[in-house]
């Protein structure tokens, strides 16, 4: 009972940093459209948003498992959020000059705090209470980033999106003048946002500076043996789960990126409509965390996973193939279905790691860059397609099929009973 008290609070501030980055993650879904309105950018620009944030996650992760080991997870953590909060506030001078260089920095310096607080925090919630309702705990924390892609879009959708959409017809007969005022209102309305962001961040990382948190130990079987990357790589779970990772987290991203485009030409809906269809894919996915924990309880969670795969697989189908209104019901459909995936993936990882628990922590969280690459990859696709969004979730749908694989060959090799 003692130890329990003891892990208790520190979850619950160490859940509090699933719910921030969820947000910084989640808000990506609304500034990818609002950037390619304001700034005038083609699909595949606009999706460099991503590829900045996830590239930094790819560059981060290794430094921050060296940081781990070096000063512990309470000081990882600090340090990630000073790093997150920088980021938020250069969108303020990003906005007033409207470049996108400066706001492609931002993006950066956020992934690298988040790929900080990422590496530190996933393992760190894992650790806090007995090993065997490791998953189940990473899944309960992991539901708070599920309210984030609840709120995240919600809140994008009141402060950031104008639901000004000018067409080309429209823009051409304003004066420059005009033009220019419309864009600089429209660049302008992330500044509030990121700025509160900056400061919760801030407050975050003083309560974490006063207050104690136990350093958890990883035990391993060679008393001998220091966790190393190297080493941690030659187990064939953390390989398999650092190469899963890469497609889920790319397919998810995807997904959000191109959400509020679909929703407006799929299913020929206006800005903001299309921004609350988003905080209802949020919603679904925040409800299947919080099912999740109590799922994985009962049902093998490799199990669950392969369930959970074909879901999505069925469910980008339809978003591809159907029409109207029903595309955005099969896309918000899939946030149910996604809602597990990252963290029993995670959790499959570093399962027997030992000592080795942040070093693998660090080459899962590098794998976060498939959500850079694999949207640049459905940018070009919809580009090249005359701007038809539809056919370019061909991209996350093959996605889960890795996932589907990556369950089943866990189901093989942790022996669960079909």
């Amino acid at each position: 009972m003692k130890e329990k008290n003891q892990y208790l609070i520190p979850f619950i501030l160490v859940t509090c940093l699933f719910f921030m980055w969820g947000l910084a993650n989640n808000l990506t879904g609304v500034l990818i459209p609002h950037l390619r309105k304001a700034l005038e950018l083609s699909n595949t620009q606009s999706t460099l948003v991503d590829t900045a944030v996830y590239f930094a996650y790819f560059i981060a992760a290794i430094p921050a498992g060296l940081l781990l080991k070096k000063t512990g997870y309470k000081n990882g953590i600090i340090t990630g959020l000073l790093i997150f909060s920088t980021g938020c506030l250069l969108f303020i001078p990003a906005a007033n000059s409207r470049d996108f260089t400066i706001f492609l920095l931002g993006s950066f310096i956020i992934g690298t705090g988040l790929a900080t607080l990422e590496t530190a925090a996933n393992p760190y919630a894992a650790r806090l209470g007995p090993e065997e309702s490791a998953t189940t705990r990473l899944n309960l924390a992991q539901s708070f980033n599920g309210l984030a892609a609840t709120a995240a879009p919600f809140l994008g959708t009141l402060f950031i999106l104008s639901g000004k959409e000018l067409s080309p017809e429209e823009l051409a007969v304003m004066s420059e003048a005009e033009r220019v005022s419309y864009f600089t209102a429209e660049a302008s309305s992330v500044k509030g946002p990121y700025l509160i962001i900056a400061i919760i961040l801030l407050v975050l990382a003083l309560v974490f500076y006063f207050r104690k948190f136990p350093e958890v130990e990883e035990v391993g079987n060679n008393k001998q043996e220091s966790g190393s990357f190297l080493a941690a790589w030659k187990y064939p779970g953390l390989r398999a789960a650092v190469i899963t990772q890469f497609f889920y987290v790319g397919a998810q991203v995807c997904i959000t990126s191109f959400f509020i485009r679909m929703a407006m030409t799929g299913g020929g809906m206006g800005e903001k409509e299309a921004g609350s269809y988003l905080s209802m894919y949020g919603a679904l996915f925040m409800i299947g965390r919080f099912a999740g924990t109590g799922l994985t309880r009962v049902i093998a969670p490799p199990r669950l996973l392969a369930i959970y795969s074909v879901a999505a697989i069925l469910l980008c189908f339809m978003a591809i193939h159907l029409e109207g209104s029903l595309v955005v019901f099969a896309l918000g459909a899939l946030g149910f279905f996604l809602s597990i995936m990252f963290p029993t993936i995670f959790s499959l990882g570093i399962k027997g790691l030992g000592q080795h628990t942040k070093a693998g922590s660090s080459l899962i969280v590098m794998a976060i860059i498939g959500g850079g690459i694999f949207p640049v990859i459905m940018g070009n696709v919809i580009d090249r397609i005359g701007d038809n969004i539809q056919p370019g979730y061909y991209v996350p749908m093959m996605c889960f099929v890795v996932v589907l694989g990556f369950a089943l060959w866990n189901m093989r090799r942790l022996k669960v009973k079909s």
